[in-house]
């Protein structure tokens, strides 16, 4: 489904589980594209409306030169007014993180609690960005000291292969996952999912993946400290992705931060624990 904003940008979005359910505004990872969404049946039994949207440059949703993370919010308010919805939670994925955090600093009034699944943290706070893999560790101080023509070139070169064979990709990253990973990929239809998330991310190319990672390894637009909603965290000891390290810093500066720490659980960690983290950010 797609939406006009107001500057006549379009976003792309879908929608899982119950439609006239509590809403949920679902953020994918880096690269990821709306097509990604936890169980649907379990959305749809705990009775959750979930709307996956594709940020600018992904899937299809137009490409914004020179944005930044508090652009995001006016473009999911704009979409929550659009859908009639008055106020919702929201939960972002890896790199989707940031953005959620975004809007729980931008949209207060709006939202009621936010949830970061093994999320994207900031890289120039001390020992965050210890244990990534030699690849995300790259990705990060590509984004952060490189300008924006040659983060992209740069980022074109190293995953143009993944951008052209998302399903070898995900085999060939095997070598960076945890053992708790394999297994959730090895859940009926989490890899497919996967596989189809990344060949929409991918559709209009490597630029929406480029700036995402440029705003992800510099300084971000908005204080932690300021964020007045609940946030819930939950990360894994095991996410190679993104790193423990992250999570507990981000935990120790946003003020109604509830963390959910688990030994032994990887970046997917938010399939087999999706009923918590509903069950958790909704009330329920």
């Amino acid at each position: 489904m797609l939406y006009k904003l107001a500057d006549g940008r379009v976003l792309a979005y879908e929608e899982y589980g119950d439609r006239q359910g509590k809403p949920l505004f679902f953020f994918h990872g880096t690269p990821g594209s709306r097509m990604f969404h936890p169980p649907e049946d379990m959305t749809r039994g705990m009775g959750v409306r979930l709307i996956c949207v594709d940020r600018p440059g992904y899937g299809g949703s137009t490409f914004q030169a020179g944005r930044s993370f508090l652009d995001w919010p006016n473009d999911v308010s704009a979409l929550a007014d659009a859908l009639t919805i008055r106020t919702f939670a929201v939960a972002g994925h890896s790199g989707g993180g940031p953005y959620a955090l975004a809007c729980a600093w931008g949209l207060p009034d709006r939202i009621s609690a936010a949830a970061v699944l093994s999320g994207a943290g900031p890289v120039d706070a001390p020992g965050t960005a210890e244990g990534l893999t030699p690849l995300h560790s790259l990705a990060f101080k590509i984004g952060r000291y490189s300008p924006w023509f040659l983060t992209h070139a740069l980022t074109w070169f190293f995953f143009r292969k993944a951008a052209a064979d998302p399903a070898l990709a995900i085999d060939t990253d095997a070598r960076d996952r945890s053992q708790a990973d394999e297994e959730v990929l090895k859940i009926p239809g989490v890899r497919e999912n996967c596989i189809e998330s990344d060949i929409e991310a991918y559709r209009q190319g490597l630029r929406g993946f480029s700036w995402d990672v440029r705003l992800l390894t510099r300084p971000w637009a908005f204080a932690l400290e300021e964020i007045r909603i609940p946030v819930h965290l939950w990360h894994g000891t095991d996410d190679h992705f993104t790193t423990t390290g992250m999570a507990r810093y981000m935990a120790a500066k946003i003020p109604k931060c509830k963390s959910y720490i688990y030994e032994n659980e990887g970046h997917m960690l938010l399939i087999p624990r999706w009923k918590e983290i509903l069950a958790a950010i909704l009330g329920m």
